[in-house]
Order: structure tokens, then sequence, then C-alpha cells
């Protein structure tokens, strides 16, 4: 017996209502990352978007194109890039938090 739960689970209806603590899940993404900073990649994309990625970039004074290629899947970020992403979306960058 199959049972269907109905629309999948979409953390942006979550953040931009702000039902969720940034802080507290980019906490739990990067105590939870793999080590290779996906799930922290993935974090700040999700915040990014909830936010705006044109705001985000007027902000951090990178990019939209930067943003999007920065927490991509394959993205490569600089420890600068994402110090400024986190910064303007008020959480505390990963050094803050060790």
């Amino acid at each position: 017996m199959t049972t269907k739960l109905g629309k999948e689970f979409d953390i942006q209806d979550y953040l931009i209502n702000r039902e969720t603590d940034p802080d507290a899940f980019y906490m739990a993404c990067i105590q939870e990352d793999p080590g290779d900073g996906s799930l922290v990649r993935r974090c700040l994309y999700e915040l990014a978007k909830a936010k705006g990625m044109t705001v985000l970039a007027k902000e951090t004074g990178l990019t939209r194109q930067c943003l999007y290629k920065a927490l991509s899947p394959d993205g490569r970020p600089t420890f600068e890039t994402i110090f400024r992403i986190s910064r303007a979306l008020h959480v505390k960058p990963p050094i803050a938090t060790i």
C-alpha cells in the first residue's frame, strides 16, 4: 500500500515565511555536511533564493551569475565569497561557528 502525502517538501516555504531560523538551519547544515561543502553550499543557495538573488548580489557586490556559480553543486566558492554571502544573509560564517 502506497500513501501519497501531497506536495513535495520545499524548504523555501519555510524560509520565505520565516518559520525556520536561518542561523539554526545554517548551523545544522554545517554540522551535517559530509566534508565536501555540498550541504553548506546548498543551504546558502536556499537562503539566497529566499532573500532574492538580485538583492543578495547588490549587498555582496557579486554578480547574480557569480552567486549561482559559487552556490551550484559544482561550485568551488572561496572563503571570501562564503563570508560575503553569509554576512549579507545575516548568518554566522563557518569560522564563527567552529
